[in-house]
């Protein structure tokens, strides 16, 4: 127990590093996510067969290829056609736009769960598409998709781990280089998967909590 303590104390700085790296990974993603996740859903939505059926199209591509593709693709193959990105930017963008895809799904279905009749009745005092969209439906919609989207939130920092493919030193590469370099494998992994449980487990409060209020 004291060998694991003072190993804990020497390799915390550098796991600690690697967790901010991931937290940053995780939010960007997030961010980039949840825009191109309501533009896919309200593409879905909107009534318009174009629209509808592109985005529907977009999905089932993102869906149907690995997040770990998608790394590849934008860090390795995207220079050749000349456009350059840093791991951490490549590591954002191929989860996000991964993401993306589940939450269009997330977003559509709670905004076809508000009562049609609600809709209806704007366009019958003259609101149009948009307006009942922001005024009427997503008001409604936030709070069904909230306890699903608190669910992503947790699978994409677990996910981030992934931009290791990539060269990102988050913090399970972080982990696997201390424990190359140090044979430590049992210390170093258990800190590694505490640390994910330290900062998973104020997400998984928050989405019971929002659960609870669903349920009210």
């Amino acid at each position: 127990m004291l060998q694991f303590l003072h190993n804990a104390r020497e390799f915390m700085p550098i796991l600690l590093q690697g967790a901010w790296l991931t937290l940053q990974v995780t939010l960007g993603s997030l961010v980039l996510s949840t825009l191109l996740g309501l533009v896919w859903a309200g593409m879905r939505v909107s009534g318009i067969p174009l629209l509808a059926n592109t985005a529907a199209t977009v999905i089932n591509l993102l869906r149907g290829i690995p997040i770990i593709v998608i790394l590849f693709f934008l860090y390795f193959v995207m220079p050749d056609v000349g456009i350059s990105l840093s791991a951490v930017q490549a590591g954002i963008l191929g989860l996000g736009i991964a993401y993306s895809a589940y939450q269009a799904e997330n977003f559509r279905a709670g905004i076809e769960a508000v009562d049609h009749g609600q809709t209806e009745a704007a366009s019958a005092m003259g609101m149009g598409w948009w307006l009942t969209m922001r005024r009427v439906v997503l008001p409604q919609a936030v709070r069904i998709v909230l306890p699903p989207y608190g669910n992503i939130m947790i699978m994409m920092l677990k996910d981030s781990s992934q931009a290791s493919t990539i060269t990102v030193a988050e913090l399970a590469l972080q982990g696997k280089l201390i424990a190359t370099s140090t044979f430590q494998n049992a210390t170093v992994f258990t800190l590694v998967a505490l640390i994910y449980l330290v900062m998973c487990v104020p997400l998984i409060l928050l989405v019971r909590h929002f659960e609870k209020r669903g349920r009210k």
